[in-house]
């Protein structure tokens, strides 16, 4: 008997369905994938075993669990949650409470759980899932994002869960970090003889670790099998399109002109942060870049990879002049600086592209106000051809100007990112820093992100300064790749040569950590 079956499920929000039609099971001890673009239904296919839909939503069709109807009232169904499925979500930040240390928040998992088993106790579950008894007095925002997703997976543990529900679990992680809880997922489903239901936009992770794989457009099944068959021999040609998306066109390499002078140059730049309170300035300070230095010339895309909390943001927090440099300097365009004293006149010069687009912009504004923002850094010339600049903008980026009267959360994923990119450009600078412009987008959406990326440089003559931990993304768009480690610059080189011959130890854990191909 499957443990869970669902025969015609549809799920509609104000009579428009969401699901339609859904019908697949899940067997014993499965680790099941399901794969497709945001808004394909996945996540709500999920919350529908957990019996978690919101309120808002209308669902007919059935849904059965161990062979019996999922139950109609709430507090059988937690009980039934907290005993037999767990479920991991995709920003463990969000998910956690950050009020509580991590050990009170797994202890309560165990309680409400109900389970009497004297194998599920703080401790055993701590070192299950590879965390030390410390991390249990630390609150949430004291761990980085693969020790919380660790906690999230501990609680979801707590009940000996038949069914453990993942969704988009990696989708924030370094490539490290990222493989390890792949790993640890896969080893604990198998030492438990546990169910998966892992939900994903990211076709190498599912490959990786699922058996069997359903891909979901728009709602509805377009295929399912087994995951090797699905994903190498795709039937549909959806699949099909979302393997070739997967597939990221490599950039044409820029060749600068020996010595010319560099665009950016980075001279020993360190930050160092105290902590607050009154005895903060008593303790020693957190160093978090450490006398990095590197130059990018114009024309140029150079990454910066490394483990989360290595220090990649906040060296791009102060190129772009939103923090300040400890000790060290940066020089722009001739220009001398030390972050937030950057010259008002360089920063229409220079863009930050966020890493969360939607987060990015301010809900209450529309799209065309939002990009017309930076234009006050150019002065009075700008606030007369604000119009023209903005549709020159958003036209750059492929988008509608109809487009600027709306709000953001009337655009996809893909289109809020394009209309940040087209916030960057509006002041049309000469330098253009992304932190992870990709990483919370879809497949084929990414893919198209990457080359309108390439386009714009080429039409533009932008220079690139990509924060990232995609190792394939940066291999088909940088000229050069900085590895970064505790702060330090400990690697630099060209990608086919850094990626084929890693000399650093971190270097090549990175590489070996690389997800297998899609396709």
């Amino acid at each position: 008997m499957p443990l869970v079956e669902i025969e015609h499920l549809t799920i509609a929000f104000a009579g428009r369905e969401a699901v339609s039609e859904l019908s697949l099971t899940i067997g014993r001890g499965d680790r099941f994938g399901i794969i497709g673009e945001s808004g394909s239904g996945k996540s709500l296919t999920a919350l529908s075993i957990a019996g978690l839909l919101p309120e808002t939503a209308t669902a007919r069709g059935s849904v059965r669990f161990d062979g019996a109807d999922l139950p109609t009232d709430e507090l059988t169904m937690a009980r039934l949650r907290g005993r037999r499925m767990g479920m991991v979500f995709q920003e463990p930040m969000t998910a956690l409470n950050p009020l509580m240390t991590i050990g009170e928040q797994i202890a309560e998992s165990v309680r409400f759980s109900g389970t009497d088993s004297p194998q599920i106790e703080l401790p055993s579950l701590l070192t299950e899932v590879g965390l030390l008894p410390v991390h249990a007095q630390r609150y949430p925002h004291q761990l980085s994002g693969g020790q919380r997703q660790r906690a999230m997976i501990a609680m979801a543990l707590a009940g000996n869960a038949d069914l453990l529900i993942a969704d988009e679990p990696t989708s924030a992680l370094d490539t490290i970090t990222q493989r390890k809880v792949l790993d640890l997922i896969a080893e604990i489903c198998q030492r438990r003889r546990m169910t998966l239901l892992f939900i994903s936009h990211d076709i190498r992770a599912v490959r990786a670790l699922c058996t069997r794989v359903a891909v979901m457009q728009g709602g509805r099944l377009v295929e399912c099998g087994d995951a090797e068959a699905v994903l190498s021999t795709p039937q549909a040609d959806y699949t099909r399109r979302l393997l070739e998306a997967s597939r990221i066109e490599r950039r044409p390499r820029a060749h600068m002109p020996l010595g010319a002078q560099p665009l950016l140059s980075i001279d020993n730049v360190s930050r160092d942060y105290r902590q607050d309170g009154l005895f903060g300035w008593w303790q020693p300070p957190t160093r978090a870049v450490d006398n990095a230095s590197f130059s990018v010339g114009a024309g140029e895309c150079v990454a910066l990879v490394g483990p989360s909390g290595c220090g990649k943001t906040t060296l791009a927090r102060m190129v772009v002049g939103l923090d300040r440099v400890s000790s060290g300097q940066m020089v722009l365009d001739g220009v001398t600086y030390h972050g937030k004293d950057l010259p008002a006149r360089l920063r229409a010069d220079m863009s930050l592209v966020f890493q969360d687009p939607f987060g990015s912009f301010d809900p209450r504004m529309t799209i065309g106000e939002s990009i017309g923002e930076p234009l006050h850094l150019l002065g009075q010339r700008a606030s007369m051809e604000r119009q023209a600049r903005l549709v020159e903008a958003v036209t750059a980026v492929g988008l509608d100007a109809g487009m600027l009267e709306r709000y953001p959360h009337e655009f996809s994923g893909g289109q809020r990112q394009r209309l940040a990119i087209a916030r960057a450009l509006v002041t049309r600078p000469r330098l253009l820093v992304l932190d992870e412009p990709v990483s919370a987008l879809d497949m084929s959406v990414r893919g198209e992100v990457l080359r309108l990326l390439s386009r714009l440089q080429a039409e533009h003559g932008l220079t690139y300064l990509i924060i990232s931990h995609d190792l394939d993304m940066v291999a088909a768009m940088a000229d050069r790749v900085l590895v970064m480690e505790a702060g330090r610059i400990v690697e630099e080189g060209p990608p086919e040569r850094l990626f084929a011959e890693p000399q650093h130890q971190l270097t090549q854990a990175l590489v070996a950590a690389r997800l297998p191909d899609a396709a």
